[in-house]
């Protein structure tokens, strides 16, 4: 009976020691990210029948339990990657919001002071300083241009870093995941054997890797995780881990994207795929935000580069020639995919043709083989480009007018940037202030002789002046019984416009409307008053260039006049529409991330009521568990008393 004794109280000192080994465990471990408390499941030992009944032996450790649940690890990891992926958005998105938001020395008091050059030289024409502040108004206009686009590009150059980074670590946990899957696996599947330790690594190795990038878990064989991304590509498979590549993309050789690599090959995944975690946090920055930003402001530079030139080539210098470009309009950038087929003729190009039209997207060419299609990247929109002749087909689409010639292979890819180079390639292509053409190229006068009230206006000249320009001068006469003015060029064909209704009319004469506007050959006027017979008026070639600012007027005007987004927003309204835009974003990312923190914790506690160390808990269970061990040491003691007395009656 004693050694039986002997023996069950040798059990549950076996058992207590163990179970203050796993409390001492746990409170050393406190502290460790991503450890779980354990705890010792006891179970009774075999008992043995006698024929009274069946006495106990004494007790057994069934398990070392790991406190841990899946299903709030999971929703912690989710947690995880969206949190630091708006963090990573955040990070980045707020420094543009800070440099557009600049009040003193951003692009909106460059673009004020600009248009305040141009209405000074309106007032003193023949203010030599004043055009020389103009010019220099026009290098500040454009340096700030270029400042802007200068750090947008270094954003970019630290979004490529922080990819690389990313991508490292991301292949660094696959790597350490498939090394404890492998050590785990060693250690069998024996119900209660479970390497606790190890699990808890590789469950904290999984956390962090959810920080980089959303990973998704489904257990595998012989306790093995299976680690997958983006849409179901595998990451870690049992105890091999598959690795991730920064490559250059084929259409843009600045820009790192992310490539899955198979053997010796790396096939690039789609970004939209690699959602969550810092990666796909800065993944989705330099789509939504860092790209439209960059060509939002390279469209407002081509669009002001495109009107400006326009209207200064209407003007005459101070020597009487035709207005130059003003500035230097940053042309399309168009870059074939460098795994185009070599066997591929084709090519294309790009022109912005109307900046009323422009968006702030990209656009994807590609070739089927046969036909070729236009994708706007912002919204997926595909179009056909039919019907095409390979011998060249110009197509327009959103104010561009793309050019393609040749046969390509199917697959075979273009990349078309229109506006992303407007801002840094935006400079000034006056050289001197004579070149400012301030004046219109025609004069208008009414002879003092004339007897009527009739007025003409002092004119403007279109496009089309300068290629179909009239001989003057032209003089017109008012015929009373007819009620026309006679004089036009002779072929010309003379525009009439009076209340939005228009009329055109041919053969050298047209009715006079009071308040109606005349166009021909590129000459605009607008006739006033009520002449009487042989009033006449004149058109003729304007001789005073340097004094005359009526086209500098027509300049200043553009500050005023709606260009972008369809003919609804100004040079200062669409800037504005930016920086609202970033500023919208920057805030909507940042209370995201605010909530996405909260919810984060919420989980993280939630987990933790399970697999979290409680000092007072586990302090509690080690009195607990001391007075096991003593007792069953008193147990002991007794049977040996017990065995001592047996021994002293056989003496």
């Amino acid at each position: 009976m004693s050694g039986n004794l002997l023996s069950i109280g040798k059990s549950g000192l076996y058992a207590a020691q163990t179970a203050l080994a796993t409390t001492g465990h746990n409170i050393t471990n406190a502290n460790v990210d991503g450890y779980s408390r354990q705890g010792v499941v006891q179970a009774n030992a075999t008992a043995m029948e006698h024929g009274y009944g069946f006495v106990g032996t004494g007790t057994k450790i069934a398990e070392i339990k790991r406190y841990s649940d899946e299903f709030l690890n999971n929703q912690v990891r989710t947690a995880t990657a969206s949190k630091n992926s708006l963090d990573a958005y955040y990070n980045q998105i707020s420094q543009i919001d800070n440099l557009l938001a600049d009040t003193t020395s951003g692009l909106s008091p460059a673009l004020q002071n600009f248009f305040s050059a141009v209405q000074d030289v309106t007032g003193n024409g023949a203010s030599i300083p004043s055009r020389q502040a103009l010019l220099s108004s026009a290098e500040t206009l454009a340096g700030s241009f270029q400042q802007i686009d200068a750090r947008l590009e270094e954003i970019d150059a630290g979004v490529n870093t922080e990819i690389e980074t990313n991508v490292n670590l991301i292949n660094t946990y696959a790597r350490q995941i498939s090394e404890l899957n492998a050590k785990i696996g060693s250690y069998g599947s024996i119900e209660g054997r479970q390497p606790n330790d190890l699990l808890d690594q590789r469950d904290q190795l999984v956390m962090e890797l959810n920080k980089h990038v959303k990973a998704t878990v489904t257990a595998g064989s012989n306790n093995a995780l299976n680690v997958s991304i983006g849409t179901g590509q595998p990451l870690v498979v049992g105890q091999q881990a598959f690795q991730l590549a920064t490559i250059k993309s084929p259409t843009d050789q600045t820009r790192l994207t992310v490539g899955y690599a198979t053997g010796d090959k790396v096939v690039a995944l789609p970004e939209s795929a690699l959602a969550g975690g810092e990666l796909g946090g800065l993944l989705e920055f330099r789509t939504n935000t860092l790209d439209r930003v960059q060509n939002q402001i390279g469209r407002l530079a081509i669009g002001m580069a495109f009107t400006f030139n326009a209207q200064h080539k209407l003007g005459i210098d101070g020597a009487g020639q035709q207005g130059q470009d003003f500035f230097v309009q940053a042309p399309a950038y168009v870059a074939a995919a460098v795994d185009n087929a070599s066997t591929s003729t084709a090519k294309v190009g790009a022109v912005v043709t109307d900046p009323t039209k422009l968006t702030d997207s990209d656009y994807k060419i590609e070739s089927d083989g046969t036909d070729f299609y236009i994708t706007r990247l912002s919204d997926r929109q595909k179009t056909k480009i039919e019907p095409y002749d390979p011998a060249g087909t110009t197509f327009e689409k959103d104010g561009v007018a793309f050019t393609i010639s040749g046969n390509a292979a199917s697959g075979d890819n273009y990349l078309v940037r229109p506006t992303a180079y407007g801002a840094s390639g935006l400079q000034v292509a006056l050289s001197d202030v004579s070149q400012i053409a301030a004046g219109t190229p025609i004069a208008t006068a009414a002879p003092v002789a004339n007897k009527g009230t009739g007025q003409i206006s002092a004119g403007s000249v279109s496009e089309g002046y300068f290629t179909d320009k009239p001989t003057l001068p032209v003089t017109l006469s008012y015929d009373k019984d007819s009620g026309n003015l006679s004089g036009f060029p002779t072929g010309a064909t003379v525009t009439m416009t009076l209340n939005g209704k228009t009329t055109t009319y041919t053969g050298g004469s047209a009715p006079f409307q009071a308040n109606a506007s005349y166009s021909f050959n590129g000459v605009n006027v607008t006739m006033s008053g009520v002449p009487q017979g042989g009033d006449s008026f004149t058109i003729s070639a304007n001789t005073a260039g340097t004094a005359d600012t009526r086209n500098i007027q027509a300049l200043g005007a553009l500050q005023t006049k709606n260009i972008f987004n369809g003919s609804s927003a100004t040079f200062q309204s669409a800037f504005a529409q930016t920086v609202s835009s970033v500023g919208n974003k920057t805030r909507e990312v940042q209370v995201n991330a605010s909530a996405n923190e909260a919810l984060l914790k919420q989980v993280q506690g939630a987990a933790l009521d399970v697999s979290g160390v409680n000092l007072d808990e586990e302090a509690t269970n080690l009195l607990k568990y001391q007075q096991a061990y003593q007792a069953a040491g008193r147990v002991m003691q007794t049977a040996n008393t017990i065995f001592d007395t047996l021994l002293s009656i056989g003496r």
